[in-house]
């Protein structure tokens, strides 16, 4: 209940008590008025009646004393008292008006009527006395019956005065209990008006104001200082303070809904920074090891708690290679073909556990599927899988509100590493294409000039060992004149995978122009060189070239072999090389020549 309602309850009961208790007022002044009232009255009629039996004896005495002595002032005497009887008669008969009942005039009537019998036979007694038979008249004034009528009077007027006795004193008595009882419930009244103050006072005040109101302030001054931990207290009553205490948790759940959103939008504001510093520095990348390392560094950050891998596609072997990890991943291979991750297959993002029952991608393994959470995001550019960005849930208990979390972030996460992959994988292209021999696939002569200036100065600063293999197709003039320049672009292309596949460890190979190839090779010692050197000649002298059906014939070709630091100092390697090839042409051809080793003295010297 409302406290306004039950205010106006209060008041209403209030109201009526204090109306009751001043009507019970009321009516015990009315019993007062009464018991005054009655006692006027009683007063009132012993006036009217306390002369009566006076004023009938006085009248008595002087028809006596007339009778007795004959003087005629006793008979002025009594004509004036009997005149004064019948004032008292004509006052008598107003008692009845006056409020007296019938017993009482009955008792008062039988008193007159004695009165007017005694006057009767004093009238006679004088009649007698002036006829001058004062005999007879002395016999009727005090004869034995005079004396009864007398006492008869007396005795009527006693009984008039005994019974407005009885009934003053029997109405004063209940106008005085009931005076008493009306003025005991105004207090009765009055009583219970101030207890029901006191205890709305305290219901109202202390109970449903105070206590709740002291809880709720403290809750106030926490949220106040946006402390939305406090828990408004679960006030149920439907008053004013419940609707406070309600406004007060609607408030609450607003500031924690709103803290929320804060929290959302710094969350949101630090990944997009991340975001935005992963994107500025993965457009800076130069080499896929740039990028792998960016991606290793900022994914832990975007996606905390969240282990993974980063796979990069490889054309020549349609494999997906894993580029770099994080947080020590459980599942997952290192490499594998894309047909084995549903992602690479659908093109769109693939998460096997969850509320939705998928299949798992081969690439996991058996092991611990089912305990972890994974997802794979595929890395597509110009419609084509070039990478995968692969994440890992290890407890899979809140695996779909993290996952749906920073769904996005992921989504954009992968879709900015696909985008510097793909611009990775065209500068790579392009810089191929301006630095690669169409023909063969080699790297041209910009290209080797980059090449052998990167290596030289490796091998001085590391102090290793760099061999130079200069070779030159022998004869390749003649393949173009009897066979066609297709016939000997096909020689070309022949030499030329021999040469690339002449290396299985670091190193490259070149084709300078024409019929001239070069091969690098960083740490190879001199005798090493001299056997790869052999293995290439011998694989060229195997080659079965065929063009349009028909053998073209056997292909040598001539070698010069330098090597860094036994043939001199590493700015010279081509040029010595090189010197090594056109003697190995002059001593005969289809020949492995290495440069004359220099005089350690003269080396001094210099």
């Amino acid at each position: 209940m409302r406290l306004s309602t039950i205010t106006n309850w209060a008041y209403g009961a209030t109201v009526a008590l204090t109306l009751l208790s001043g009507a019970t007022m009321l009516m015990a002044s009315g019993a007062e008025e009464k018991e005054r009232g009655a006692v006027a009255q009683r007063a009132m009629f012993d006036q009217l009646t306390a002369t009566l039996e006076e004023d009938v004896y006085r009248l008595g005495e002087q028809a006596r004393g007339f009778v007795i002595t004959g003087d005629p002032s006793h008979i002025v005497a009594y004509r004036r008292e009997k005149a004064t009887l019948k004032s008292v008669e004509d006052r008598v008969r107003h008692l009845k008006d006056a409020g007296a009942n019938v017993a009482e005039l009955n008792a008062l009537q039988q008193a007159l009527h004695w009165a007017d019998a005694l006057s009767d036979e004093q009238e006679l007694a004088i009649a007698k006395t002036q006829a001058g038979d004062d005999r007879t008249a002395r016999t009727i004034i005090f004869g034995d019956e005079y004396g009864r009528e007398m006492d008869r009077i007396a005795a009527q007027i006693a009984k008039f005065q005994y019974m407005l006795d009885q009934r003053t004193d029997h109405a004063v008595g209940n106008a005085t209990e009931s005076a008493r009882t009306w003025r005991s419930m105004s207090e009765i009244m009055l009583g219970i008006t101030a207890l029901l103050f006191l205890c709305v006072l305290y219901f109202i005040l202390k109970q449903r104001i105070l206590h709740p109101v002291v809880r709720l302030s403290d809750v106030v001054t926490r949220l106040a200082a946006q402390d939305y931990g406090a828990i408004p207290p679960d006030l149920r009553q439907v008053d004013e303070i419940g609707d406070m205490a309600q406004a007060i948790r609607i408030f609450r759940e607003n500031g924690l809904e709103r803290q929320r959103l804060e929290q959302e939008r710094d969350r949101e504001r630090t990944m997009r920074d991340l975001m935005s510093r992963m994107t500025q520095r993965l457009q800076g990348c130069d080499s896929m090891v740039d990028l792998a390392e960016i991606v290793r560094r900022f994914t832990p950050e975007i996606a905390p708690g969240l282990p993974g891998r980063l796979y990069v596609l490889d054309d020549r072997r349609t494999v997906m290679v894993q580029a770099c990890d994080w947080g020590d991943p459980l599942l997952s291979e290192t490499e594998f073909r894309p047909s084995a991750c549903w992602a690479l297959r659908r093109g769109q993002p693939h998460r096997p556990a969850g509320d939705v029952i998928d299949i798992g991608c081969d690439h996991l393994g058996g092991d611990g599927t089912d305990m972890l959470a994974t997802l794979c995001i595929p890395m597509i550019a110009q419609g084509k899988s070039i990478g995968l960005l692969y994440l890992e849930q290890r407890a899979a208990t809140n695996a779909d509100e993290e996952f749906a979390a920073i769904e996005k972030y992921l989504e954009m996460l992968a879709e900015n590493i696909g985008l510097a992959l793909a611009n990775l994988r065209l500068r790579d292209a392009l810089r191929d294409m301006a630095m690669g021999d169409a023909l063969t696939g080699l790297g041209n002569r910009r290209h080797f000039d980059q090449a052998i200036a990167l290596q030289s100065d490796w091998a001085e600063r590391q102090g290793a060992p760099l061999a130079c293999l200069m070779v030159d197709i022998d004869h390749f003039k003649q393949f173009n004149d009897r066979f066609g320049h297709d016939a000997g672009d096909a020689v070309l292309r022949a030499v030329g995978d021999v040469m690339n596949d002449a290396l299985r460890e670091d190193g490259a190979a070149f084709r300078l122009g024409g019929e001239e190839f070069v091969l690098l090779m960083p740490g190879f010692s001199i005798e090493r060189a001299m056997a790869r050197a052999e293995q290439v000649q011998q694989r060229i002298r195997d080659l079965q070239v065929t063009h349009q059906g028909k053998a073209l014939g056997a292909v040598t070709a001539s070698f010069g072999l330098a090597s860094y630091p036994d043939h001199g100092p590493v700015e010279r390697l081509v040029q010595t090389a090189d010197a090594a090839l056109l003697r190995a042409k002059r001593e005969g051809r289809d020949r492995i020549v290495m440069a004359t080793m220099r005089d350690p003295s003269a080396s001094a010297v210099a």
